[in-house]
């Protein structure tokens, strides 16, 4: 995939970053279909399939959801460096790792420090408010938005992959995956695990 990436693409990146960290209602995975909108779509910084692989590394991996954000970050930066243009010496060998360092670190602080910074000062707020009416039904109202988000993203994944014939298998599956995590103490890994041999075996 042909790319420029400018010093204004990286503070484009990091900027878009900071406002999705602001939006992470029910964490980082949330945002994954503006992200995906942004990087995929707009500016043609990733194919979905890399954009679909970072996120499933990331849940596989052990550690939170926000590794998915320092995976595309990686990406981003590893397809900047081999884009670079450099002629063969030492640094053009080397460029595509430093690149690709630099996307993972400003991907990660991007995301993490707005929402940081909100959620220290946001807790010590309601911490002092917490018997408020306005601040209790705040925190009901929040469960539809987060649950909205996850299952756009579930629609983002399920449509960057055109070469699935029969999607209704892999809704039937998304369903599952839900109702199992919601009514049963299944690890989530457990179901990444069933998710991925059900795809080996070419079932979904």
């Amino acid at each position: 995939m042909a790319m420029s990436f400018s010093p204004a693409d990286w503070l484009a990146m990091a900027l878009h970053f900071m406002a999705l960290s602001l939006m992470a209602v029910g964490g980082a995975v949330s945002t994954a279909p503006e992200m995906h909108r942004y990087i995929v779509q707009q500016r043609h910084w990733l194919s979905g399939e890399q954009f679909n692989a970072s996120i499933a590394l990331a849940q596989a991996a052990p550690g939170p959801n926000l590794l998915f954000v320092t995976l595309v970050g990686w990406q981003i930066g590893w397809q900047a460096g081999q884009q670079s243009g450099l002629q063969a010496s030492a640094w053009a060998a080397a460029w595509p790792w430093l690149l690709a360092g630099l996307g993972a670190l400003t991907a990660l602080l991007s995301m993490l420090l707005p929402s940081a910074v909100l959620t220290y000062s946001a807790t010590r707020w309601l911490a002092r408010n917490q018997a408020r009416r306005s601040v209790r039904a705040f925190r009901s109202g929040l469960a539809p938005i987060v649950i909205a988000l996850l299952f756009a993203t579930a629609w983002v994944l399920s449509r960057a992959h055109p070469e699935v014939h029969q999607p209704w298998r892999l809704w039937l599956l998304t369903v599952a995956a839900t109702v199992v995590a919601w009514r049963t103490r299944w690890r989530l890994i457990g179901l990444i695990a069933v998710g991925a041999v059900l795809g080996a075996l070419g079932w979904v």
